[in-house]
């Protein structure tokens, strides 16, 4: 239980209302200051209101949304790392390619009537975005959603695909939540928060539950972090049925907002964010998010941009999963010894979504190459004469390599007259193998510009 300011309400439904039941009755009275109106097991009003996250509610969002998503299966990752047993809860396959879906579809099955009929309003990265735009169609609610224009493409159709109004902020997700609030003030539309939320969180919360089902053993339990939604559910749900299981967080290097706030102690905004992972590019963490990390993650953790597209790229290779930055910072942190004492262990790896623009992915794909040494560029000073190529292509071919780029360069101010640059764009297997070809090409007399 965290105190909070916002207001909220707790449902009995069926099954679920025994336990909410002895809650309201004999706990709640007692966690609350000031006045409260308990009626038919609804709480109504709090001067000092008290922010719920149960695990009564995350099973009663499991429940709900049986119609609504799948249960991801848990896949075994043999290509992921050499010191521990990976597994990856693929949430990209997930309706809406996305995590989501989960919290936005609980939060929309839990709105009043009242707050049905004047409509919903989002902000998002695009992901958010879908899961708010089935949910709000499949109970018939009109539904706006504020993207930032450097939204993928892909998201931005999706969520038009999905039914909801969508409207372009310049800048960030940042950006596009304060529009969002604008709107929400000006027209008094429900404002469905990506991850400030309870009903959010308890969504998202429903993924740890798949996690204990499926590996009930899991030691190391990676979740991506933005606003914090996601691990806040995730970690909180883990912790209460196996607080045992150890959960880090990811953020991408270039947004490490949460990260940030937790090591000083205090919610912190970020003067800008730049991450290839923009499903994680948030400059200003939740303040509940903030409290439930505090309490139950382990610790955070930052992979840069180029690990990311490696990460994204081993995903795609070795277990044919196509992820999004966002979904791959748990990965990389893994693949690159981020993450402390996982030797041995069973560790989960959520990748969170899947919804990467394919504009954006040959980039990543061309960035995961070289962070692979799949890829390589070599200069070679040569003498301007005939012969000189095909003496190095043949050193490229008889190690085992590809030319598929040359580069023809006479004009340098700072070579002979009579000299010229060599550039080749090669592939390779790993970083030894362009070690290799550079001193077969040294030992054959070429002078390679290292």
């Amino acid at each position: 239980m965290i105190m909070c300011r916002t207001f909220f309400y707790v449902n009995q439904i069926n099954n679920y209302g025994r336990n909410m039941q002895y809650f309201l009755k004999n706990i709640a009275k007692k966690l609350v200051f000031g006045s409260i109106l308990i009626y038919n097991y609804k709480v109504i009003r709090v001067k000092e209101e008290i922010y719920m996250v149960t695990l009564d509610k995350i099973y009663h969002a499991s429940y709900v949304l049986k119609d609504v998503v799948i249960p991801t299966p848990l896949v075994k990752a043999t290509a992921i790392s050499d010191d521990c047993e990976v597994y990856l809860k693929p949430e990209n396959l997930q309706i809406t390619g996305s995590f989501k879906v989960r919290g936005s579809g609980y939060k929309i099955s839990q709105l009043t009537e009242e707050e049905k009929k004047r409509g919903v309003i989002a902000c998002s990265a695009g992901n958010h975005a879908q899961g708010v735009a089935l949910a709000a169609t499949k109970y018939g609610i009109k539904s706006l959603i504020c993207l930032p224009d450097g939204a993928p493409i892909s998201k931005v159709e999706a969520t038009k695909g999905y039914g909801a109004e969508v409207c372009m902020v310049p800048g960030v997700y940042d950006d596009a939540y304060n529009k969002a609030c604008e709107l929400r003030d000006e027209h008094n539309y429900t404002f469905i928060h990506p991850f400030d939320d309870e009903n959010v969180i308890a969504g998202q919360g429903t993924i740890g539950l798949e996690i204990l089902e499926q590996l009930p053993d899991v030691d190391v339990v990676v979740v991506p972090i933005g606003g914090g939604g996601l691990i806040a559910g995730v970690a909180y749900t883990i912790k209460q049925i196996n607080p045992n299981c150890k959960v880090y967080g990811v953020q991408a290097a270039g947004a490490p907002s949460m990260k940030n706030s937790v090591a000083d102690g205090k919610i912190e905004t970020l003067k800008n964010v730049q991450t290839i992972a923009d499903g994680i590019a948030v400059k200003t963490p939740g303040t509940n998010t903030f409290e439930l990390i505090k309490k139950y993650v382990d610790g955070i953790y930052t992979v840069s941009d180029d690990e990311i597209a490696l990460a994204i790229l081993t995903l795609m290779e070795q277990q044919k999963l196509v992820s999004e930055g966002a979904g791959a910072v748990p990965v990389a942190a893994v693949m690159n010894g981020k993450i402390p004492d996982i030797e041995g262990k069973k560790v989960c790896c959520l990748v969170s979504g899947g919804n990467i623009d394919v504009t954006i992915l040959s980039r990543v794909i061309e960035r995961g190459l070289k962070m692979g040494g799949r890829s390589a560029s070599i200069t070679i000073a040569l003498s301007d004469k005939p012969g000189q190529l095909l003496g190095v292509s043949k050193i490229v071919a008889d190690n085992g390599a590809n030319v598929v780029s040359v580069n023809y360069d006479s004009t340098d101010l700072d070579m002979n007259i009579t000299d010229c640059y060599l550039k080749l764009g090669i592939e390779t297997r790993n970083y030894q193998h362009i070690v290799q070809i550079k001193n077969a090409l040294k030992d054959a007399g070429f002078e390679v510009c290292d």
